[in-house]
């Protein structure tokens, strides 16, 4: 029987109207409208479509969406000094800066500058450092390990003793996800260039998060039958047969995989919806630390 697909569209569409509903209910008492201010450095094309996607989300919702950009030519100290003025401004609940940063400069510095109160993209040391802590809570997590988190639950409630494999561990998404499991009590193995036996592990696994960036590297005999799969790559393979002349794929083979999985997220249309959902999710969330 084939994989059951698991539509983060429709699931993001949902989370997107509750935001939405709350964002009116805030406006409806006299409050301010959230407000979430993206950083783009550079003119890299898929940070602008990003950060394009990431505007028109939040307008669809009622959120205030603030864009400054800088040139590639930017120093670290015109980085940082943009950062702290928004840190400093009571309109900016959220501040994004988008990755990948022109080279030369220093992401680790200008993400650690971020306010931890503003931190929407969950990637400060400390959010982190609370994410990996027993016994500690982040002010926020990482948008799309989160996003990952709420397809994989709503499908499998009680991650208790399930067997979950991460294959990557990116700061983005591997660990960040790996960690969030691990705190659902999941068992968890995190696999990597040099895991030995890689396809076995794999195999192994209830839940099975793909974030290695490398086209359909998961095969169908890589899947347990039945296991949930969650595919975070998105990759461009050339295709003559499209007008584009290319097509987006995941990390995993997706007709073979739904062959062999229980649930499957698809290419596009599964976890990156989710992610943006989970930005919009963590600026009404600092709006409302905010008002404390």
């Amino acid at each position: 029987m084939p994989a059951q697909i698991l539509d983060g569209a429709a699931m993001a569409e949902k989370i997107r109207q509750q935001i939405a509903q709350e964002v009116a209910q805030r406006l409806a008492e006299g409050k301010p409208a959230p407000g979430l201010a993206t950083v783009l450095v550079g003119e890299n094309p898929a940070s602008q479509v990003y950060v394009k996607s990431k505007h028109k989300a939040c307008q669809q919702v009622g959120i205030r969406s603030m864009g400054y950009e800088l040139p590639a030519t930017a120093s670290q100290q015109e980085v940082m000094d943009l950062v702290k003025h928004l840190n400093d401004d009571p309109a900016v609940n959220g501040i994004l800066v988008q990755l990948p940063l022109p080279s030369g400069l220093d992401e680790e510095k200008v993400l650690g500058a971020i306010s931890i109160e503003k931190d929407v993209d969950g990637f400060h040391p400390i959010n982190i450092g609370r994410l990996a802590q027993k016994g500690r809570e982040p002010l926020f997590v990482p948008c799309t390990p989160a996003g990952c988190m709420v397809l994989i639950e709503s499908v499998l409630p009680d991650l208790n003793g399930a067997n979950a494999v991460v294959l990557g561990r990116s700061n983005i998404v591997g660990m960040p996800v790996a960690l969030l499991l691990v705190r659902a009590n999941a068992t968890v193995t995190i696999c990597h260039s040099r895991t030995r036996n890689l396809k076995e592990v794999c195999r192994s696994a209830d839940v099975l998060v793909a974030a290695v960036g490398r086209a359909e590297m998961v095969r169908g005999d890589w899947v347990k039958p039945g296991a949930v799969v969650i595919d975070v790559g998105i990759n461009r393979v050339e295709d003559a047969t499209q007008p584009r002349g290319y097509r987006l794929v995941g990390d995993v083979a997706f007709d073979e995989v739904k062959e062999v999985a229980g649930w499957l997220t698809p290419v596009p249309g599964g976890v990156g919806p989710m992610t943006i959902a989970m930005l919009l999710q963590n600026t009404l969330r600092a709006a409302r630390l905010s008002d404390v």
